[in-house]
């Protein structure tokens, strides 16, 4: 990875984001990122090398396997840690929003006939109301984050969240 590539980018393939979200409940290596999300070994490597490049993966542990030396990854989720960095460009943004819309299409052919939760909502609301909303979501993925563990654990169920909680542009022009 010879160019910076900022971590919103690198974030920004719906595969890389499922590899982020199993790493942040394991330590894995790039063969068992492989076989879970079934790809490649060699595409699985590229994904894992560029999100570490990125500073989104740590290096947990090393392991001597036929030879070789294989990394376990893990992905040490905060928002902090999410958001650090240099501004965002609108390009990058629209990337990783659009690898979000991706992969919640793909997520929602996987749902099952249990209860679900989906909203949509464009609204406007006071100010500490908008700010009540902002720090649920966070706490919910605060949570979720806080309590992944690895595939299939007994006991656990595979869920998924996503959420884009933004104020909007002002028709009119101007913006809170």
């Amino acid at each position: 990875m010879d160019e910076e590539i900022s971590r919103l980018r690198a974030a920004g393939h719906p595969l890389r984001l499922r590899m982020l979200s199993l790493l942040t409940g394991a330590e894995l290596s790039a063969a068992e990122v492989a076989r879970e999300l079934d790809v490649t070994h060699a595409n699985a490597s590229y994904h894992l090398r560029l999100l570490e490049s990125a500073g989104l993966l740590e290096v947990a542990g090393e392991e001597r396997i036929r030879g070789g030396i294989a990394k376990r990854y893990r992905h040490p989720w905060t928002f902090e840690l999410h958001l650090k960095g240099s501004e965002v460009s609108p390009a990058d943004d629209e990337v990783f929003v659009r690898a979000m819309a991706e992969e919640m299409v793909r997520r929602r052919r996987e749902r099952t006939s249990g209860p679900a939760l989906t909203t949509d909502a464009e609204m406007w609301v006071d100010p500490e109301v908008w700010k009540r909303v902002r720090d649920l979501v966070r706490d919910a993925s605060d949570l979720l984050h806080d309590n992944a563990r690895p595939p299939r654990t007994d006991g656990t169920v595979h869920v998924s969240l996503t959420a884009a909680a933004f104020v909007m542009a002002d028709p009119e022009g101007e913006q809170e």
